[in-house]
Formats: C-alpha cells, sequence, structure tokens
C-alpha cells in the first residue's frame, strides 16, 4: 500500500514481473541458508505497486537469493485500507504454515473507519520489519519558519490552520489529532485535507492552498530538497534526517510512524508459527537485507513475538482513541 493511500480496485498478480519497482536492485551475492520453505504464498491485501506490495516483493528477493525459501505465489486483492482482502486470506489460508500476509499501519484505521468484523486480531503477527515517519512541512514562502511557530498556529487557531495528508483515518490524520491533544485540544478541532494521493496533496502545498502537510519523508524530499517546501519535525521516535528534529525531542510527546510487517493466517500450529517466525529472524540478519533497507530508504523496525504482538495492541488503542475523537470510528 502506498502510504496511507486507500486502494480500491481488488487484482490478483502473480509473477515477479509485473513488479518492475524491485527489478533495478542489484544485491550483493549473498551465501546460500539452509532452505526453510520450498514454497510460500505471500497474499498482499493491495493492489500491486504500493508499499505492501513492495516489501513483499522484497522478501522474496531477499529469501529466494539466500535459498531460504524456493518459490513464492502472490496474490494481491486490494481495496478500503486492506479491509476487502483480509478476510479473504483469513477464509483461504486459515492454518496454512506457508502463508505470510504483508500489512501494516493502513489496516489498523481501515479496520476501525470502516467497522470491519474481521481484523488484525484475526491473524497472527509474525514480525514487524519496516516503518517510516511522517514529517511536517510548509510551502517555502509560509510565515511559519520553524517547528515552535507551526505549533503556535495550531494551538492558537488549530481550524484555521489547514494540514493536507493521506485518506482521512489514516497515519497523517491521525498524527495530527495527537499533536492536537498535546497542545490541549481536542483532535476533531483539527483543519484536515485528505487528498487520495501524493500528487494532489503536494499541489496543494507548494500553491499555499493548506497552510501545511504531512506524509511519509520520502514522498516530499524532493521538494525539500528542491527548497520547494520547508521540512519542520518528524514523527519518528529517532531522527530520520539528521537536520531535522523530532517532535517528542522538541517536547511534543508524539511519536508516530507508518510501519509495515507480516502476518500468519489464523489456526497456524505452534511450530509451524515458529517456523515463520525464524524464517523473518533469518531474513532480518542478512546482509542483502540491510542492503535493501538502505537502497529502498526504509527504516528497519524489526520486531517479533509477543514484542509485536503488544505494539499492534497499543497501536489499535492509540488509533482507536484518536479517530473515536475525530468521528471516523
Amino acid at each position: 500500500m502506498h502510504r496511507r493511500q486507500l486502494l480500491a480496485a481488488p487484482a490478483l498478480l502473480a509473477p515477479l514481473a509485473l513488479a518492475p519497482m524491485l527489478a533495478p536492485l542489484a544485491l550483493a551475492p549473498a551465501a546460500h541458508a539452509e532452505q526453510r520453505f520450498a514454497s510460500m504464498s505471500m497474499f498482499i491485501p493491495a493492489g500491486p505497486g504500493g508499499g505492501w506490495d513492495g516489501l513483499g516483493r522484497a522478501i522474496e528477493q531477499v529469501a529466494r537469493q539466500a535459498g531460504l525459501v524456493g518459490t513464492f505465489q502472490f496474490e494481491n486483492i486490494g481495496g478500503a485500507g486492506g479491509t476487502v482482502g483480509l478476510p479473504r486470506f483469513v477464509a483461504s489460508k486459515r492454518g496454512r504454515g506457508d502463508a505470510l500476509m504483508v500489512s501494516g499501519s493502513i489496516m489498523v484505521g481501515s479496520v476501525l473507519t470502516n467497522h470491519t468484523p474481521v481484523g488484525l486480531q484475526s491473524v497472527a503477527p509474525v514480525a514487524r520489519l519496516t516503518e517510516e515517519a511522517d514529517v511536517i512541512v510548509v510551502p517555502a514562502g509560509s510565515p511559519i519558519q520553524d517547528l515552535r511557530g507551526f505549533l503556535d498556529a495550531l494551538k492558537t487557531n488549530p481550524g484555521g490552520t489547514s494540514i493536507a495528508g493521506g485518506s482521512a483515518g489514516g497515519t497523517d490524520h491521525i498524527a495530527l489529532g495527537l499533536i492536537l491533544k498535546s497542545l490541549g485540544h481536542s483532535a476533531r478541532q483539527g483543519s484536515y485535507v485528505a487528498f487520495a494521493g501524493g500528487g494532489p496533496a503536494q499541489a496543494a502545498i507548494l500553491g499555499a492552498q493548506v497552510s501545511a502537510g504531512m506524509s511519509g519523508l520520502s514522498e516530499f524530499a524532493e521538494q525539500i530538497k528542491a527548497g520547494r517546501m520547508r521540512a519542520l519535525a518528524t514523527t519518528g521516535a529517532t531522527r530520520s534526517d539528521p537536520a531535522l528534529p523530532t517532535l517528542q525531542e522538541s517536547g511534543v510527546d508524539v511519536v508516530i510512524t507508518n510501519w509495515r510487517g507480516t502476518f500468519a493466517p489464523p489456526g497456524v500450529r505452534p511450530e509451524a508459527m515458529a517456523r515463520l517466525v525464524a524464517l523473518m529472524q533469518e531474513l532480518h540478519a542478512l546482509p542483502a537485507w540491510t542492503e535493501m533497507l538502505k537502497t529502498r530508504d526504509w527504516a528497519d523496525a524489526f520486531m517479533v513475538g509477543d514484542e509485536f504482538a503488544r505494539f499492534l495492541d497499543r497501536d489499535r488503542a492509540q488509533t482507536e482513541a484518536v479517530l473515536k475523537e475525530i468521528g471516523l470510528a
């Protein structure tokens, strides 16, 4: 899934040839490990070419090159932030110890906003792999010069400080709600302008149609580098860019990222679940995976087992609280 954009058109995708985004990457030769799976079914609850699909293809490329998995079969079914494909994965892959689904923070909010009975609690968390922090930007000509100016504007006139971002209820929207709450306002008081894609949001920011914008750092990086946008801060626990402070280090106790990871279907036996977790641990330890993260500009957010399960509980509680206050859950 591309950032927080909700994909609508279901699609089936099988061959790697339909994933050109990974084709240019030439990884360093890797020593072959013991094969863990002869075949793996990889389910992507989104259309081809987005962030979830990209992560699935990256797992395939590194795992096959290292000899951890023989072959992969991909299935893409997009729509409604992953909530169209999720029930299909639960029903069709139940009990299979050779199946993984790629998902992430978008699905947490989508399940709540769409009021779907099947959510991430219906599947088993295997590993969190990557994350990307949001960046707060303003157009180059904005009177807001720094983070303090942005926070002052929000605190003084939250309804009059419009913020462009991704789909309503997504990570950008939740981040704004958390910032407002930290300033003593209700998340509902924000003036959030949702866009279906990064292009329209960028146009609105560059045209000064909004006061500021929020999205993944990589989405605005080119405009920031060209001097057309001014970056103020990021929303991660650590700095994504050495030159940019985080909200937390600036006195705003907000940490939120767009994370992605893998999940197993329900009904998988404990020994089969242990094999899936071990596969992700071996993959993460490979130099080729480190190279993949660097090349794709993905932050390493590796987490497995009970730690990942506890993180999911916290993330869902935080997301639900903000979405209810906004009126979307």
